[in-house]
């Protein structure tokens, strides 16, 4: 029984018609990020020659707005935005961070409120085109963006496709380099959206991006042009992260299995717990035999951090229900129309930053700390 697909790239338009360059503009660049304000150079580079803004999301103590905005080219336009505590953030109340809230599964990194913030921003100011772009990832030729853009008017997001260092799990890392086939998808890394049609939002959940791009019961129109490159990390330097992003693997997967089964146009049984107890015997089934192909590696190559990230995903897939599959599912509908309602109501209300700045945080909330040029 196959119980693993290395590639959705039959979900993908990869080879877009042109699109006509005047409509390529961007909008600007969002970079949610944790690291030092030093790993954003490359998107500063990239925004000057774009002439677009820079929106940065700041958070933890080593990531800052005024340490970043001191580190800005002259003339690159930028916002750097210190974002404080989640909770008091202007963002609904998603059903999906509740059902995991105090759980094992709670995932308490925050790049998904930061992308959902991104979103909020733009449709308060009236950016149509915007570019999310990972902070360890490098676009060399800013034209890519460009066209990215430009394929908008036909498309509801259009990635670039991602060399360097691979853009996959763990578990998927540990699949390839034991002789796996495995290919990396459209991710929020390099990303071009469309922010007032169709709009949708990121969940607090491992692969956000993936639930990005879904429609309630299909996948959205979807594009790749271009290149990016990512940095290269490693992927079993803890096997705490296989462990964490196991519940977000496995939804995602399990969802993109149908919609390779369907040319992207439903993926209803996911609402069927019996679809979900057959796709996690088919996860148990892909996580052991990685394992075991990590076991027979030779002496000089097997890895015991690579073993260890793999028994860590295999423990917590073990504690994963069909039922928490389901709910979370139909969670994830229901926040999908409460984002959609909620972006209704900011649409282009800002008259200028200042005023949607006012904006990102819940009323008596303490306004957010920033710097820009705009």
């Amino acid at each position: 029984m196959e119980h693993h697909r290395g590639s959705h790239r039959q979900l993908i338009d990869t080879s877009p018609a042109t699109a006509p360059p005047a409509r390529g503009h961007v909008d600007a660049i969002i970079v949610p990020t944790v690291r030092t304000p030093g790993c954003l150079s490359h998107a500063m580079r990239l925004a000057g020659r774009l002439r677009c803004p820079l929106v940065s999301l700041h958070s933890r103590w080593w990531s800052r707005a005024d340490l970043a905005a001191d580190l800005m080219p002259e003339g690159t336009p930028y916002l750097a935005i210190d974002l404080g505590e989640q909770r008091l953030l202007n963002l609904p109340d998603l059903r999906t961070t509740a059902l995991l809230r105090s759980t094992r599964f709670e995932r308490t990194t925050d790049i998904g409120a930061k992308r959902n913030l991104g979103l909020l921003l733009a449709t308060l100011l009236g950016w149509e085109r915007v570019v999310f772009l990972d902070d360890d990832v490098e676009v060399d030729a800013p034209g890519d963006l460009v066209r990215a853009a430009a394929l908008l008017d036909r498309y509801d997001a259009v990635g670039l496709r991602l060399g360097g260092f691979p853009d996959n799990s763990v578990v998927c890392h540990a699949h390839r380099l034991t002789g796996g086939h495995q290919e990396s998808f459209v991710g929020g890394g390099a990303l071009a959206v469309e922010t007032f049609r169709n709009p949708s939002f990121f969940p607090g959940v491992y692969n956000e991006d993936w639930f990005y791009l879904l429609e309630e019961r299909s996948l959205r129109s979807l594009a790749v042009t271009g290149t990016a490159r990512q940095h290269p990390y490693d992927p079993f330097d803890r096997p705490a992260r296989a462990r964490d992003q196991e519940l977000g693997d496995v939804l995602a997967e399990g969802v993109y299995w149908l919609l390779d089964d369907h040319g992207g146009a439903d993926w209803t049984a996911a609402a069927d717990p019996a679809y979900w107890r057959r796709f996690l015997l088919r996860r148990s089934s892909f996580l052991l035999d990685v394992l075991r192909r990590a076991g027979r590696l030779p002496a000089g190559v097997r890895s015991r951090a690579m073993e260890a990230s793999v028994r860590a995903a295999l423990g917590r897939l073990r504690t994963i229900e069909a039922e928490l599959c389901v709910r979370y599912v139909e969670a994830w509908q229901q926040d999908r129309r409460g984002w959609v309602e909620h972006l209704k109501r900011h649409s282009r209300l800002a008259w200028n930053v200042p005023d949607a700045l006012t904006r990102l945080t819940r009323p008596g909330a303490p306004a957010l700390t920033w710097r820009s040029s705009l």
